[in-house]
This record gives C-alpha cells, sequence and structure tokens, in this order.
C-alpha cells in the first residue's frame, strides 16, 4: 500500500508542478529578446489636485426691456456677431411717440406764455405769483418732454459691447416686459475658467498666479491666470469660487468642462519612462531585468508626469526595467541588454 501511495503522490506533485510553469518553460525556449533598460529613480514633483470647473465668457449679458411693447423688429439669430451699439430689438413705439408729441406741444405752449409773462412782468402788468405759476407748468412740460424722449429711446434695445448672440427667448410680435428676458449674449474672445476649489486647497492659490488647466477637445495643456478669488467659503459645499482667465486663442468655448491644476506642496515618488508599463487585462506591470532574465512585477501606477509614470507599489528604488519591447517579453524570457 505505501509504495503505490507515494507512487501517486509525486504524480501528483510532477503533475501540478507542470501545471504552474508551461508559462515561464516556455519562456526559457524563447530566444532572447533585446531591450533597453533604465534604472528606477526616485524623484520630486509638485503635489496637486484637480478641480473641475466650467468655462465662461468674461463678458456676457442678458438684455430686457425696460418699457412693456410688442417687439416689431429682431435683425439678429443665434450665433450672430453684433457689434456695441447695434440695434438688437426694437419695440413698437406709437404710444411713446404720441405722449412725447403731446409734451413737446405743451413745453412749447408753456414756454411762450413765460415768455410773454417775463415782459409783463417787467412792465407790472402781472403779479410775480402769476408768472411763477406759468413757469412751473413750463418747468413741468420740460420734465414731461425728457421723460418721453427716454421712454422713447429705451424701446430700442442695443447691443452693450461685441460679442455673439448665444439665445433667443422672444420673436416678433411677441410682448416685452420688464424683467422678461430677451437675448443673451457674450463676447466669446476673452474667456475664463471657473472653478470651485475646495478650503484645504485655496491657501495655495494666489491673485495673479499661473495655473496649469486641461479642457477636453483642447490638445495643449493651457496656462491660466488667476484673476479673483472668492473671500468667502459658500456655507453648503466649503468651496471658494476661483476666476482664472484663459489665454486668447484657446480654443475652448463656453459650457465646457475644465480641470484647474491647483498645487498642493512637493510630493517623492518613483518613475519610469511610459514605455515601461504594459496593461493585460485589469493588471499593470513592468519587467526588471535581473541576471539577463525579465521578471515579470505586477504594480500600481500612480500620476503621468510628462512621459514618465509614477509607481507607488510592486519596484524598489535601483531595480532595472525594460523599457523597449514590454509588450512581446515574457516571465523569465532571456534579454539582450541594448546600450
Amino acid at each position: 500500500m505505501k509504495p503505490a501511495i507515494f507512487t501517486a503522490l509525486g504524480l501528483m506533485a510532477l503533475l501540478t508542478a507542470c501545471h504552474k510553469s508551461p508559462e515561464r518553460a516556455a519562456s526559457t525556449e524563447l530566444p532572447a529578446a533585446k531591450v533597453r533598460i533604465q534604472t528606477i529613480e526616485s524623484k520630486t514633483r509638485t503635489a496637486t489636485e484637480e478641480v473641475m470647473g466650467t468655462i465662461r465668457a468674461r463678458y456676457r449679458a442678458v438684455l430686457e426691456a425696460k418699457v412693456s411693447g410688442s417687439i416689431e423688429k429682431l435683425p439678429v439669430v443665434l450665433g450672430h456677431s453684433v457689434k456695441s451699439g447695434e440695434l438688437l430689438v426694437e419695440l413698437d413705439a406709437r404710444e411713446i411717440k404720441a405722449r412725447l408729441d403731446q409734451a413737446l406741444t405743451q413745453r412749447e405752449q408753456f414756454g411762450r406764455d413765460t415768455e410773454r409773462l417775463r415782459k409783463l412782468l417787467a412792465n407790472n402788468a402781472v403779479s410775480r405769483q402769476e408768472f411763477e405759476t406759468i413757469e412751473s407748468r413750463y418747468r413741468v412740460a420740460v420734465a414731461a418732454v425728457t421723460e418721453a424722449e427716454t421712454l422713447l429711446a429705451y424701446t430700442k434695445v442695443i447691443a452693450p459691447f461685441d460679442g455673439v448672440i448665444t439665445r433667443k427667448h422672444v420673436e416678433v410680435g411677441d410682448l416685452a416686459a420688464p424683467g422678461k428676458p430677451l437675448l443673451e449674449m457674450e463676447d466669446p474672445r476673452s474667456l475664463r475658467l471657473e472653478a470651485d476649489v475646495p478650503e484645504a486647497a485655496i491657501s495655495s492659490i494666489v491673485s495673479g498666479a499661473k495655473l496649469p488647466v486641461r479642457i477636453a477637445g483642447v490638445t495643449n495643456e493651457l496656462a491660466a491666470t488667476v484673476s479673483e478669488i472668492a473671500p468667502a467659503a459658500d456655507p453648503n459645499s466649503r468651496t471658494f469660487l476661483v476666476k482664472c482667465e484663459l489665454p486668447s486663442g484657446s480654443g475652448a468655448r463656453t459650457g465646457q468642462f475644465g480641470r484647474l491644476s491647483v498645487p498642493l506642496g512637493e510630493t517623492t515618488a518613483l518613475r519610469v519612462p511610459a514605455s515601461a508599463l504594459t496593461q493585460r487585462g485589469q493588471l499593470e506591470m513592468v519587467f526588471a531585468i535581473v541576471n539577463n532574465r525579465a521578471q515579470m512585477r505586477l504594480v500600481k501606477s500612480g500620476k503621468r508626469v510628462g512621459d514618465e509614470m509614477e509607481l507607488l507599489s510592486g519596484v524598489t528604488k535601483g531595480d532595472q526595467v525594460a523599457i523597449e519591447n514590454v509588450t512581446v517579453l515574457r516571465d523569465g524570457q532571456a534579454v539582450e541588454v541594448i546600450r
């Protein structure tokens, strides 16, 4: 019985060994791979925290009418570029024009009466009280003309600055009224990122500093200048509103999301060229070169810094790793180091 048991145990051990190491066994039979290597170093960088923000125009306006009236002219459409002072909306002004004509007539009439009584007063032909009464009516008429002229000017809504129409809330024939939005416009040439920065990071931001900004769809990282910092935190989110001016011609558009990198301090981590890192499924790995053979090391990567990746675990300082042909390497495969 005992020889049979030992025979069975030996057979199981042999099968287990064969099952565990087919890849390593196959790797030792592969021809030597030519690779370049680099020593893992510990490097210091500025630690940052990414804060999400929104791209907005520095100059934007919601245009409303100051008087009520139906819309007669609306010569702009969405995306229309307008110049400062250009007519955007014109209201029906017939009622106001009638008031202006009435006020002009009264001003003319009381003006003549005032001049006539002024001459009579000089000859003591009328009392001063009569003259002052007519003069007061003349002043009221003058004020009525000014009021009517002002209201007439309000029937025309003009562009407050050069920009683009971004929204239309009304059409020709609609009734305009104070407090009812008509159009929205903005200047796309002057953009900024508005972000809510956590209270733990706000002390690292100073006005005038340049901070990196990344925007989806924009290839290059942008250098934004901090222009405004809210002096008080939002009591609900405990964040501070920070506004950063983007450089002109950045390619960004209003409404896009941007990522603002806020500096927190210095941090040190192991780094390797990004080409040394390979991924198989959910696993990240590098190949350390030991005695001219590749050893697979499972690692956990951190942030990317330029062309390098930080490694948080799986390797130590001074290890030598392959930085070329890593996708074809196998654990245990012989390598030829290219200098």
